[in-house]
């Protein structure tokens, strides 16, 4: 829809991450973005993360990355998306203190 026809606007509001973001907990987050996204910019999930820190109210991990080589499709390459997939499973392991 369009925002500039209101009910659209409230309604694309509605589902919009940034707006909705509150003061309350949330869980470990790791959010991660490309440079080179083409559909969403890497600046909007750095404002979002930014806004989920000063307003969250507990001390869980909020962790943003930002590759400054891929897109919107993460990375492409024979071993890059193993690095991604290592990144995501170290940080779940982080949180169960399995450090070895």
């Amino acid at each position: 829809g369009n925002p500039k026809n209101e009910p659209f606007y409230h309604y694309i509001k509605s589902y919009s991450p940034y707006d909705n973001v509150a003061a309350k907990d949330y869980p470990n987050m790791l959010i991660t973005t490309g440079l080179h996204d083409s559909q969403v910019q890497y600046w909007e999930p750095a404002k979002w993360v930014a806004k989920l820190r000063a307003k969250k109210t507990n001390k869980k991990l909020l962790l943003f990355y930002c590759d400054m080589e891929t897109g919107h499709g993460g990375a492409s390459g024979r071993f890059k998306k193993f690095y991604e997939i290592a990144r995501e499973y170290a940080f779940m392991l982080n949180l169960e203190n399995i450090n070895q």
